[in-house]
């Protein structure tokens, strides 16, 4: 085995110069596969659910976790999340409600935050009362005490500041400029006096500030937390905090890992145990921190070709197949399958996909081993906002995935 690469773990590593994930030989399997094929890891998912929970109990109180199932809505994964009993599920559309109940979670543990929820929307929601619904808008309040009036409601607030990883604008959801998400300040009477009209008791308070921040972040995070914890002193009946996702993990060589000590102190003293607030349930509903380092995309190569002074490897799958690299700047870490039995250096490739669009590079300048047809590349951190994301486009969506 070579040295060790920045992503490597015990689950995931080169072990006599062929790739491992979760047991089993990557290229074996996609021999086995015809086109691309997402692997998802049982038990790397379990040890991350189990991860969280031992940092939330650091917070000293109450604690819940909802899998954000956005993230990946693969039905075997989901009913092997529902089976842990670790966490429930957090969805943000009627059909996502539809497919958590299929897989096998419990309406009570089935929490809603969503965003341009219509009149049909609610409907199907409210069928099920024991579901917990967070309102986004003042118009959604209204909407749901016109339909179910004397229930229990919480609310998205916005506290006008965030962060995300790298601090991109695109990942962060609450900051200077005013986004859909969530009620500020300047509305938040109005919100409540609505509560009020319909006789709404507003049992959590919800917030999500961004995504995929890590420790280099945290310092802003902790300012949007101990700014969303100021609406709680208007709050008699608060029972939870709801602190969105976010939670991120590293997906270059610079990144570090998310201090998950510290990411809790801040929960602790804002919301948890040495709070004012000491008594309510934090909950959280991450998604990518759960899933996206417990899968993969494997694809292979169909041609090299230098262009110029461009050395390019073609592999039969795009950007469709996991968006977030091409929209976020999210990368999936290219990884051979099989290194090498010499020691060539490394050299810088540029990866395409299939689709025709400028935009399908899966890297720039990658050191890589020398590439051939027939090599298979495993894209690393595509266990969330990959096959989730998908689309046909160019008629090139087809995909396998397979859960270990």
């Amino acid at each position: 085995m070579k040295s060790r690469h920045w992503w490597e773990r015990d689950d995931l590593c080169y072990v006599d110069g062929r790739l491992t994930f979760a047991g089993h030989d990557v290229c074996a399997l996609a021999e086995k596969t015809v086109g691309p094929l997402y692997l998802y890891s049982s038990d790397r998912i379990v040890a991350n659910l189990q991860r969280l929970t031992r940092a939330l109990e650091q917070t000293g109180g109450d604690h819940q976790i909802y899998y954000a199932m956005k993230a990946n809505r693969f039905e075997p994964l989901l009913t092997m999340i529902a089976r842990t009993g670790l966490c429930g599920v957090d969805i943000c559309s009627p059909d996502e409600l539809d497919r958590a109940l299929a897989s096998g979670f419990a309406p009570a543990q089935i929490s809603f935050t969503g965003t341009g929820v219509s009149n049909a929307d609610l409907d199907r929601l409210l069928q099920h009362p024991d579901i917990h619904i967070n309102c986004d808008t003042i118009g959604m309040i209204r909407r749901i005490g016109e339909r179910r009036p004397n229930s229990a409601i919480g609310i998205r607030v916005n506290p006008a500041m965030g962060t995300g990883y790298d601090e991109s604008e695109k990942l962060t959801y609450s900051g200077n400029g005013t986004t859909k998400f969530g009620i500020y300040r300047e509305q938040w009477n109005e919100a409540l006096a609505m509560a009020r009209e319909y006789g709404l008791t507003v049992d959590t308070l919800h917030f999500h500030v961004g995504c995929g921040y890590l420790s280099g972040q945290l310092d802003q995070w902790e300012r949007a937390v101990e700014a969303c914890a100021l609406f709680l002193k208007d709050l008699p009946d608060v029972r939870a905090v709801n602190i969105g996702g976010g939670l991120g993990l590293p997906h270059r060589v610079e990144d570090d890992l998310l201090d998950l000590g510290r990411w809790a102190d801040i929960l602790a003293r804002h919301i948890g145990s040495k709070s004012p607030y000491a008594g309510l349930t934090i909950a959280v509903e991450p998604g990518d921190f759960i899933v996206k380092d417990a899968g993969m995309l494997i694809l292979s190569v169909c041609d090299v070709e230098m262009k110029r002074d461009t050395l390019f490897a073609y592999v039969n799958g795009g950007f469709n197949l996991a968006p977030e690299p091409a929209f976020y700047d999210l990368p999936c870490e290219p990884v051979v399958c099989i290194l090498p039995a010499d020691n060539d250096p490394l050299v810088p490739v540029t990866i395409a996909g299939n689709i025709n669009e400028a935009l399908d590079i899966w890297a720039k300048d990658h050191p890589m081993p020398k590439l051939a047809e027939g090599d298979y590349i495993a894209f690393i951190n595509a266990g969330g906002y990959a096959s989730s994301m998908a689309s046909n486009h160019c008629m090139r969506g087809q995909a396998t995935e397979r859960l270990l």
